[in-house]
């Protein structure tokens, strides 16, 4: 598969869950999945890189869940989600030698998995009468697109 289209499937992740991409992302590079050791991404594979990640994405879950979260198109959680992509779409452009293209298709990525995310959850939320499903179908969505897209890698 093309390394634009992983890297524009990992921005998307990140548009859905900012930090279920590099959590991802350092996984593979750690498992040696993802060729970064010889790049200036090699710190992703480093031994703590995934923990850290990983403990950030759980964080993530959770917070999601509070009431007082505010929306992932506020500047914020917007900017998280966009930087978030474009540095997980530079590492997977990065195994293929294009670390630019990765980036742009990142934060492509990212855009369409934040807006397309919000409005998909909203409407699936209202559907069903509460967002909690809504919500965790999507953090499952997230992990299941995001190892999909790193074990794609080659």
């Amino acid at each position: 598969m093309s390394v634009y289209i992983l890297a524009l499937l990992i921005g998307l992740v990140a548009g859905l869950r900012a930090m279920t991409a590099p959590a991802a992302v350092s996984i593979a590079a750690a498992a040696g999945w993802l060729p970064a050791a010889n790049s200036w991404a090699a710190f992703m594979g480093f031994r703590f890189t995934p923990y850290i990640f990983g403990l950030l994405a759980l964080v993530e879950y959770v917070t999601d869940q509070l009431p007082s979260t505010p929306s992932r198109k506020v500047p914020q959680q917007f900017g998280a989600r966009i930087v978030s992509g474009g540095f997980c779409g530079a590492v997977i452009g990065t195994a293929a030698g294009s670390p630019i293209g990765g980036v742009v298709a990142g934060v492509i990525g990212a855009v369409i998995g934040t807006l397309g995310g919000y409005e998909a959850r909203k409407r699936l939320g209202l559907a069903i009468g509460k967002d909690l499903p809504a919500a965790l179908l999507e953090d499952l969505i997230a992990v299941l697109l995001a190892f999909w897209v790193v074990s794609s890698v080659s």
